[in-house]
């Protein structure tokens, strides 16, 4: 009986002590939370949209508006490069190339070695080569003799003042452009713009055209 008083006794005052404890922890109302490890999720994106290249337009587009040079643009005088003067009537039976261009245009930089090749199979025929720039002799001489050394054109060059711009270029102000005409001032061909690699064959083709318009007129004559 002495010996199971004390281990009452004890056992009371583990109860007591456990009671204790979990009023203290109802009390505080704190709650272990376990750490997580999972990584939020990104934000969803939408699609992007990339709209369809246009197509590409052609080097250069054929012009056929023009079909005779008038005869007061072929009187009329146009200052050279070099500051003489010429007419695009001075080369009666001939077949007269006309090229319009600007020292600016990178196009016409790439098309005056092409142009260069077919004027040179041509030379002591009859067959004019004209180069005419739509620039301001009073701004641009010095780029322009400058762009002209650089690509050495072996044209007949000289400025277009507004009055033969406007009748060669006929509603279009693009460059280049290029004019191949009969001995009758008949236009043969009118494009606009070059095409690499092509621009050369297709001047060459039209000076043929103009050539054998040429002949056919003479044996009309007859």
């Amino acid at each position: 009986m002495k010996k199971l008083f004390p281990l009452l006794f004890l056992a009371g005052f583990v109860a007591l002590l456990a009671a204790f404890a979990a009023g203290a922890v109802a009390q505080s109302g704190r709650k272990i939370a376990r750490p997580t490890t999972a990584q939020p999720l990104p934000p969803v994106q939408a699609p992007v949209f990339t709209p369809p290249e246009p197509e590409p337009e052609p080097d250069y587009k054929p012009r056929t508006k023009l079909h005779v040079l008038p005869a007061s643009l072929l009187r009329h005088p146009l200052k050279a490069l070099d500051n003489s003067s010429f007419r695009l009537g001075d080369f009666d039976g001939k077949v007269v190339v006309v090229n319009l261009w600007a020292s600016w245009c990178g196009p016409c930089r790439r098309e005056v070695p092409e142009y260069e090749t077919v004027r040179k199979e041509y030379v002591g025929r009859n067959v004019e080569f004209i180069g005419l720039t739509t620039e301001d002799p009073r701004t641009s001489s010095e780029r322009v003799n400058k762009f002209v050394r650089s690509v050495n054109f072996g044209f007949r060059l000289g400025w277009a003042d507004g009055e033969t711009a406007r009748t060669l270029m006929n509603g279009s102000n693009a460059v280049p452009q290029t004019l191949v005409i009969a001995t009758n001032g008949r236009v043969i061909s009118h494009w606009d713009g070059y095409a690499r690699g092509q621009s050369g064959d297709h001047l060459r083709a039209s000076i043929e055209q103009a050539l054998a318009a040429t002949a056919d007129d003479g044996k009309t004559g007859e």
